[in-house]
């Protein structure tokens, strides 16, 4: 008999762990004690210097709250860090300018940031040539 109820009390246990995993984000939202849905978030702010950890601010008629965020460090800060673009390859280095160029298209915003739908990047073209006479260079000479 104490073993049969046992088994009930963990099945009874179990139940309420799946049911409270299996609970949508706006059911789990609203446990936070927000019924508002329409979340205007603002950027990522760094806690220092320009990358890394830092927070973003979202407001929501007159609520509002911080949510954790980081800017990783190697991010194109012409695009800000919540604007994803797909780029395509280097074109070929211009004899005039010096530079490559390349273009992205958007991808994604990221906490309805205002991006650019289409981003044009430059670099400077490589001055160095490439040799495999690099690898030999010692032997031979004694």
């Amino acid at each position: 008999m104490q073993v049969r109820g046992l088994l009930l009390l963990l099945v009874l246990i179990l139940l309420a762990a799946t049911a409270e995993a299996g609970k949508s984000k706006k059911e789990k939202a609203k446990k936070d004690g927000s019924e508002c849905e329409d979340w205007r978030w603002g950027p990522c702010v760094p806690n220092s210097k320009d990358c890394g950890l830092g927070y973003r601010e979202g407001t929501c008629k007159d609520e509002s709250k911080k949510l954790k965020c980081k800017i990783p460090c190697n991010w194109k800060k012409k695009f800000g860090a919540d604007c994803k673009y797909k780029f395509e390859s280097w074109g070929g280095c211009s004899a005039q300018t010096g530079v490559k160029t390349r273009s992205g298209i958007l991808k994604k915003a990221l906490y309805n940031a205002q991006c650019e739908e289409i981003v044009y990047v430059t670099k400077p073209c490589s001055s160095k040539i490439k040799s495999k006479s690099k690898a030999k260079k010692g032997k031979g000479k004694d």
